[in-house]
């Protein structure tokens, strides 16, 4: 079910995987940001949606993981054009799903079927999106959970849908990830809201600056230890140790982040 957060602006948390959809409604149009993991899911998705507003939608995706842009083909085939990153959308494909397929075998039977959608409307660095006396701002601070995060700032309403730049119900997730720009990342995200921001997460419940301030120091730290565990030579296993995050969670970051500093 959609919650309205703000004026206009609804968040559906969804239980499977506890990711966040997030309706934005304007006088002319409406958007929605991530469209969840299945066809399934983004038919109830898109019948919340209807429930609230019958104006024409928007998508756009926040990245290119599969449980926020696979609902794609149920939109487009309403006619809603789709936004996201121009490197997101080069990586949601047929090897994405295999890959899903693989790593979630209890959603198997339904990613199976998924047409993977890419985005056709391209974002390098901003885009401005008008819904009808309410913009939408989209914008790529740099790379972080993955290499094309977007972000959709909502001004009038004090919103940002961060997607998974921010995290409540977990921590970040570092499989694709770039560890050692994530915080630069965060902290220009940071430099764009205030202290009454809501943020939508990727997961979980809606966040402040605050929390968003200090999950970018607990990235810092990790970044810091990356930079500083390679000068010394130390193993992996040993940085990952001294993280803020959980061992299983952080030792991705740091064989992520020891690649890219020894790259020729």
């Amino acid at each position: 079910m959609l919650r309205e957060i703000a004026a206009g602006v609804h968040v559906l948390r969804h239980p499977v995987l506890d990711v966040n959809a997030t309706l934005v409604v304007g006088g002319e149009a409406a958007l929605v940001a991530d469209t969840l993991s299945t066809a399934a899911q983004a038919r109830d998705l898109l019948a919340a949606v209807r429930r609230v507003t019958p104006l024409p939608v928007l998508v756009v995706n926040t990245h290119h993981h599969f449980d926020h842009c696979f609902g794609n083909a149920v939109f487009a085939a309403g006619g809603a054009p789709i936004w996201s990153h121009e490197e997101a959308a080069r990586l949601v494909g047929p090897a994405l799903r295999d890959r899903a397929v693989h790593e979630h075998p209890d959603l198997a039977a339904d990613l199976v079927a998924v047409t993977p959608t890419p985005a056709t409307r391209l974002v390098r660095t901003a885009a401005e999106l008008d819904l009808g006396d309410r913009p939408v701002r989209l914008r790529h601070y740099g790379r972080g959970h993955s290499i094309g995060d977007l972000v959709a700032l909502v001004p009038d309403a004090d919103v940002a849908v961060a997607g998974d730049l921010v995290e409540q119900s977990g921590p970040p997730q570092f499989d694709d990830a770039f560890p050692l720009e994530w915080p630069d990342t965060v902290a220009a995200l940071l430099t764009e809201i205030g202290p009454q921001t809501q943020v939508v997460p990727g997961h979980g419940a809606v966040v402040t600056r605050r929390f968003v301030a200090a999950q970018h120091e607990q990235l810092a730290a990790l970044a810091w230890l990356i930079r500083e565990g390679d000068a010394d030579g130390a193993p992996p296993e040993r940085v990952a140790a001294k993280s803020p995050f959980p061992l299983e969670i952080s030792l991705p970051a740091v064989h992520r982040g020891y690649l890219q500093l020894n790259q020729a």
